[in-house]
């Protein structure tokens, strides 16, 4: 019956001439033979390209202008066909904030479980947080200059979407006066409108106090209020921009730095709310390299040992390394490797009570105030890719670091391979409670990891850029994600999927292809040696041999192989 099998009929795409044949459904098949044999054309350029054609061509018109139209492959026809998903030899992502934990969506799991059962500790001290009472709060603020400006902020809304007509309707008729819309005061009496489409945050203002040594009842009034209104947070201003935000919950009684709402964006580098400030959640950067500016280190100074100014009449560097050199007593002749380490400090990062910037500085500086991209692109050949200094290339802020489970942050779990996250979420010890709340999210961890250690990536870390991902590495990654799916029905296509596999793995991709197939799918492997011997392999064609395909079937030998075309 057609309903157990793909049946192709004149396939002609690229080498393909003319082919007929049927292909079990809810099978393993392998197709295999020599480059150019046709696996490919085949397998990608025929199946795979005809299921896709159909699947975008079921969907309304609306959804199908954002979606890539593949083109008609050359065939007679092909029946029995199921959606396709092509896994192919590529690298996962060149997205710059992938990585293996984002695309295998570990990581997405990970946010969740440490907003849910992590234990929030002060980035400054180290100091476990704990809850801050209004009495606490007020002694912080009572530290503050007498005479200084306080605005007593409620935040409501912290970057979400949506116009809040409903939440001014209500601020007005419980008689407050203003709000801080996106950092800019509105009085609530105008009308204010947003849009809905884009992120907004919205804060109360709540009271506006001077501190004096009487302000006690009132401040500790104005704090309440607001803590009721924005869930147990509440946010203190000076007028020059010196802020603390304090809660109910979350706080460091000794250092006095407050906890923002823990929750999954907080552990998010793609976020405002979870990135490092200084990278922008990257984790890297581009900074001037000591050793790129001094390329050639036995001239001297006056030789051009500073390969931004060598070859250059800058008149005003040269007389300045003249008056340095006079005032710490060292020659401009003397071969950049013979200065004694503080020279070169000196003359590399300046000398701020002389005057001098230094010579990284200065170029920092004119890298970034300057509005030419040739100037641009000739400072950036002195520079290096290296790891953040803030956040040690973490991606995060110090409040998501803070929070730790078993004595790890969220970022030291990701720099574990899998093998070594597995063994620790497997060792993982938790309370009765915090066991309760974890139980699914720690299931989906586990399994997801175990995913990977099958398809053998458990050397990699979770932090690993995607983009440095071989291209049989991406692939597995990708078969790893397909089986968590746990989709139903659906024709896989894989490429070579044993590539870069040491043979003690193979055994244990091969039992991950079998899995998937026993979910109830069907998989379709194209590579140019079977891993296993084949129970029935045929050349398919007419013409040479590079015109077929030799055919494998893995699987218990109940069904008979189509008799190949005459």
């Amino acid at each position: 019956m057609a309903s157990d099998r793909i049946i192709i009929r004149g396939a002609r795409e690229h080498n393909l001439r003319n082919i007929d044949l049927e292909i079990p459904r809810d099978q393993l098949v392998v197709i295999t033979g020599l480059s150019g044999s046709g696996k490919s054309s085949l397998a990608f350029d025929t199946i795979y390209a005809e299921g896709q054609r159909r699947y975008v061509e079921s969907l309304s018109a609306y959804a199908r202008q954002f979606l890539e139209q593949m083109e008609k492959p050359d065939v007679d026809s092909i029946e029995g066909l199921s959606p396709a998903i092509s896994i192919e030899q590529k690298t996962t992502s060149k997205n710059p904030r992938s990585t293996v934990g984002t695309v295998t969506e570990i990581y997405d799991y990970l946010r969740v479980l440490f907003a849910r059962i992590g234990v929030p500790h002060c980035p400054s001290c180290g100091q476990v947080i704990s809850a801050q009472t209004v009495q606490q709060m007020v002694d912080r603020v009572a530290t503050l200059p007498v005479g200084t400006k306080l605005l007593i902020l409620a935040p409501v809304i912290r970057g979400r979407k949506g116009e809040y007509k409903k939440l001014f309707f209500d601020l007005r008729r419980q008689g407050y006066a203003r709000v801080r819309v996106n950092g800019q005061q509105r009085e609530l009496i105008e009308e204010i409108d947003l849009d809905k489409n884009k992120k907004h945050t919205i804060e109360v203002v709540v009271d506006r106090l001077i501190v004096r040594e009487t302000l006690g009842n009132r401040l500790a009034d104005s704090l309440e209020t607001s803590l009721r209104l924005a869930d147990g947070v509440v946010q203190v201003e000076t007028l020059d921009g010196q802020g603390f935000v304090f809660s109910e919950r979350l706080a460091c009684a000794r250092c006095g730095i407050s906890f923002p709402e823990v929750s999954p964006r907080m552990f998010s580098f793609n976020s405002p709310y979870g990135a490092c400030p200084e990278c922008g959640g990257i984790g890297t950067r581009y900074e001037l390299d000591p050793e790129l500016l001094v390329p050639d280190p036995r001239k001297a100074l006056k030789q051009g040992a500073l390969a931004p100014w060598a070859g250059r009449e800058s008149v005003y560097f040269k007389e300045t390394l003249q008056v340095l050199a006079k005032r710490h007593r060292f020659s401009l002749d003397t071969p950049w490797e013979k200065l004694p380490r503080k020279t070169r400090d000196l003359v590399l990062h300046g000398e701020p009570a002389g005057g001098f910037e230094g010579a990284l500085k200065v170029l920092d500086r004119r890298y970034k105030e300057t509005l030419s991209e040739e100037t641009r692109l000739e400072i950036e050949r002195f520079m290096s890719l290296r790891d953040c200094p803030a956040c040690k290339g973490s991606r995060l802020r110090p409040e998501a670091l803070g929070v730790k489970i078993a004595g790890r942050s969220i970022a030291d779990v990701v720099r574990l391979t899998i093998k070594g996250a597995a063994a620790f979420f497997e060792g993982l010890r938790l309370s009765e409670r915090e066991a309760t709340i974890a139980r699914r999210v720690l299931k989906e961890i586990r399994e997801r990891l175990g995913f990977m250690t099958n398809v053998g990536l458990d050397y990699l870390t979770l932090d690993r850029a995607a983009a440095t991902l071989a291209g049989g590495e991406g692939q597995r990654i990708r078969l790893a994600t397909q089986i968590g799916s746990s989709l139903v029905g659906v024709l896989y296509i894989l490429d070579e999927p044993s590539i870069g596999l040491h043979q003690r793995d193979n055994r244990r991709l091969l039992e991950t292809l079998k899995r998937l197939r026993d979910l109830g799918n069907t998989v379709l492997v194209a590579t140019r040696k079977p891993s296993d011997p084949p129970t029935m392999s045929s050349t398919w064609g007419r013409g040479p041999a590079s015109w077929g395909a030799t055919w494998s079937r893995w699987g218990p030998p109940t069904r008979s192989w189509p008799t190949p075309p005459r």
